[in-house]
């Protein structure tokens, strides 16, 4: 939807990427009248056709039918069907639209690529696996035990199966929006010119969204992409943003987008699997690692700085190891030779020899006796004196020691 003019809502628009007012017909150039009276579903003016009321807009593309919310009537209530749309961890979805067609009924309807590989194929998928009706022995399951009976697919479809049946294929996946109800034209001649015309601009649309486009708004899904939960086809009740990455009640002015969650609603926080929608626990498991917040936060300016140092330093440490081995390199040797015996070179010239000092005390003390009898100058008039004195003691001490030691020899000779 461009513009809702919901009084229930806290927006009035839901994206800005297409404007479908250039797929209507409003001056009944190729037009005749209006099966309903409803009109133009993406927004009707006053007096555009007899019987037309003023409808607001309310064009949207359906994806699941849940039905009743009325749990006592077989259906699923809001708050489970909530539950189940935090527990799928479905990617951006991303639409492209195909062409414009009118189906057996009369009604004028945009048709949407359907590729079963997409975010949107996945999430269609997952949504009959877990609230799908039981059909062809094929049951739905979740771990929340809330199934309904009054869904409008099937457990057992995927959207592999694509849309049928009048596509020839047996699925549910369709994904259109429709523009107008039993439309009937002036002739098959204004039928096919309003179609070419209508095909003409979703062409132009193509080309320009080539791999398609997630729409929103800068106040309603910036990111773009977000799942809905319609009540009807005029208010939207609940919105859930890709990757699990948040949601926020849309009606009667509700939270504003993300939801602020209170702490964990089960017993055991965040271990337990029932509250990994929580906001607090969503940022807990997907927590970003601290180096690479901070190369973030150093943005385009000094990422670019960083590299630009790393590759300055980088050529420098080059050229000086070029410049060294254009010197010192011997012949015949490569470079990277050189690299290892410069580096092993290196290491030797580290290495330092280290003396080992004794702990026990010194063999000779710094300062001897004679040492210190030669540092007292001698008295005038007796040099001559100590010399001769000392000549003698020295000549006595020589005859005595003789003595002694021939007293021995005759002993043995004795004997």
């Amino acid at each position: 939807s461009r513009k809702s003019d919901s009084k229930l809502l806290t927006t009035t628009s839901f994206q800005d990427q297409f404007d479908f007012e250039y797929l209507l017909d409003r001056n009944f150039t190729y037009m005749k009248k209006f099966g309903t009276n409803h009109g133009w579903l993406v927004g009707e003016e006053l007096g555009n056709g007899a019987g037309s009321i003023v409808d607001k807009d309310t064009a949207h593309i359906p994806i699941f039918y849940t039905g009743t919310t009325n749990p006592a009537m077989g259906g699923i209530s809001l708050e489970d069907l909530i539950k189940i749309g935090k527990k799928i961890d479905f990617g951006t979805l991303y639409i492209k639209p195909a062409f414009v067609f009118q189906d057996d009924d009369g009604s004028i309807k945009l048709q949407f690529e359907a590729d079963a590989n997409s975010a949107l194929g996945y999430l269609y998928s997952n949504l009959c696996k877990m609230i799908g009706i039981s059909w062809n022995y094929e049951s739905p399951f979740n771990d929340l035990g809330k199934y309904t009976n009054c869904a409008m697919h099937a457990a057992g479809d995927r959207a592999k199966y694509g849309c049928g049946p009048e596509n020839a294929n047996s699925g549910g996946f369709c994904p259109q929006m429709t523009l107008a109800y039993r439309v009937g034209f002036q002739s098959e001649e204004h039928a096919a010119a309003y179609l070419d015309r209508c095909n003409n601009y979703v062409d132009y649309w193509r080309s320009l969204y080539p791999s398609g486009v997630a729409v929103g708004t800068s106040t309603f899904c910036p990111d773009g992409g977000c799942l809905a939960l319609f009540l009807n086809r005029y208010d939207i009740f609940y919105v859930f943003k890709p990757e699990l990455g948040g949601s926020w009640v849309e009606f009667m002015g509700g939270s504003s987008a993300p939801t602020i969650s209170p702490a964990p609603t089960y017993d055991g926080g965040c271990d337990n699997p029932h509250n990994m929608h929580l906001d607090k626990c969503f940022r807990k498991k997907h927590a970003r690692k601290a180096s690479s917040v901070a190369w973030d936060s150093l943005g385009a300016v000094g990422q670019l700085s960083i590299f630009l140092i790393a590759f300055m330093a980088s050529t420098l440490t080059m050229s000086i190891f070029l410049a060294r081995a254009k010197r010192r390199r011997r012949d015949g040797e490569s470079y990277l030779g050189f690299l290892v015996r410069d580096l092993q070179g290196k290491k030797k010239k580290r290495k330092k020899l280290r003396k080992k000092v004794g702990h026990g005390t010194l063999d000779e003390d710094l300062l001897s006796d004679d040492d210190a009898f030669r540092s007292v100058p001698a008295r005038p008039g007796k040099s001559d004196r100590s010399k001769s004195s000392k000549r003698s003691k020295s000549k006595s001490f020589r005859s005595k020691s003789k003595s002694k030691k021939s007293s021995p020899e005759m002993s043995l000779d004795a004997d």
